[in-house]
């Protein structure tokens, strides 16, 4: 047998630095380099150029341009990727001048979305933000819109481009719009069923890579797919665990954060990223070994806000501690500092929930008449019990519960 080894696409980079990006420009372009290995691609060269705006044509300098055209030919590069999004004018004159394919980090994330992308709904949520993107740059057919040579930046729809004209995309894009409220509605029906159950719903939340999947299968016994990269999650996943005694919650995982999420995709994954909203718990769980964590915490604070749900409490998890130093210094509260493959801290990241839960849950005191104890084991499902103890004739049970699910405990005696 002969081994063959796929060979890794060669790629350049490129970023401008201005003076609307400079405090994480630096960020960015590692983060582009990053993406550009999740998508399976390696990067060989990379440019960067300060300037007081992008130009409008190239978005760099011509004498940057031809740096890179004469860098690309020595370096056999393969794909040009910039940080920075492209007009169809711009990404077409750029593949003229350097005769390779071009794309920028919109359409390098949105393949590898295509990529990972494994539910029937993210699928569609996926090709409805590529051909949004794809639709005014169907105005030539440069090296990227032909797609003969595949690899990043070709995944998805874009492999039959050349095929597909103005009138079939727009006419696909209703149709992928008409499908997405079909399953928003059945993801709503879904939502309602668990808020009448009254099971207490805990959403993760955070920057691509920060563990949350990781720290989804300490809690839930679950093996969700979780790796070192970017972007490992992006279909959102809900299951029930108990978080202390038989008092159960559920936890939902969805897709992470990134700087400049493209707006298509924000859009295109509204109702997923829904899923985090509905809850009554947010954990944000954050990359404390990553030195730029607090711009991670800041990207992920601005598209919260922008999903509106400011008013859902928040802790805030330091994951990776065994990767941190000794001199880390959080910066928001409240927190708590773990590893998602220690066993000891999740268990201290249990009981931390549950402190937070009695400060914002109902005390009670009630009588279970021993004559309605089949009743208890349903009552310990949806309660934090403290107490039950046994009296003459009843249970004496002390305990609390959330504000919204009093009503479950209107009918027995209270103490």
């Amino acid at each position: 047998m002969i081994e063959t080894e796929v060979k890794k696409e060669r790629v350049a980079i490129v970023g401008v630095e201005t003076e609307a990006n400079y405090k994480t420009f630096s960020v960015s372009m590692d983060e582009l380099a990053s993406l550009v290995t999740t998508a399976g691609g390696e990067v060989i060269l990379d440019f960067t150029q300060k300037r007081e705006r992008a130009d409008g044509r190239y978005l760099v300098g011509k004498g940057k341009l031809e740096e890179i055209r004469q860098n690309i030919e020595a370096d056999e590069i393969d794909t040009v990727v910039f940080n920075e999004r492209l007009s169809p004018r711009q990404n077409m004159n750029l593949e003229e001048y350097l005769g390779v394919k071009v794309i920028d980090r919109m359409q390098l994330i949105l393949d590898i979305f295509a990529a990972r992308a494994k539910s029937y709904e993210g699928m569609l949520q996926v090709e409805l933000a590529q051909l949004k993107y794809m639709l005014p740059r169907l105005v030539g057919k440069g090296i990227a819109l032909s797609r003969q040579a595949g690899g990043i930046g070709s995944r998805g729809p874009g492999e039959s481009q050349l095929e597909m004209d103005r009138r079939y995309i727009r006419t696909r894009i209703e149709n992928i719009e008409k499908a997405l409220k079909k399953a928003e509605k059945t993801r709503l029906n879904i939502r309602q069923k668990r808020q009448k159950s009254g099971v207490f719903r805990i959403g993760l939340i955070g920057y691509t890579n920060a563990g949350k999947s990781s720290i989804f299968n300490a809690l839930t016994d679950k093996i969700q797919y979780e790796k070192d990269e970017l972007f490992a999650t992006l279909d959102a996943t809900t299951k029930d665990f108990s978080l202390k005694d038989d008092f159960i919650a559920t936890l939902t995982d969805t897709v992470g954060f990134i700087q400049d999420l493209p707006t298509e995709l924000v859009d295109a994954f509204k109702s997923t990223l829904e899923e985090s909203s509905d809850v009554d718990l947010l954990i944000h769980v954050i990359d404390a070994s990553n030195p730029d964590h607090e711009i991670h915490e800041d990207t992920v604070k601005k598209i919260m806000s922008d999903l509106d749900v400011s008013d859902i409490p928040v802790l805030n998890v330091y994951n990776k501690a065994d990767l941190t130093g000794n001199d880390f210094t959080p910066t928001v509260y409240p927190h708590i500092l773990i590893s998602a493959k220690n066993k000891d801290d999740i268990k201290k990241l249990k009981e931390t929930i549950v402190q937070l839960l009695q400060e914002v849950f109902v005390p009670f005191t009630i009588k279970l008449p021993y004559a309605e104890s089949y009743k208890l084991p349903d009552l310990k499902k949806i309660t934090l019990l403290e107490e039950v103890d046994e009296l003459d004739d009843s249970y004496k049970i002390k305990g609390s519960i959330a504000k919204n699910q009093e009503w479950r405990i209107e009918d027995y005696e209270h103490i």
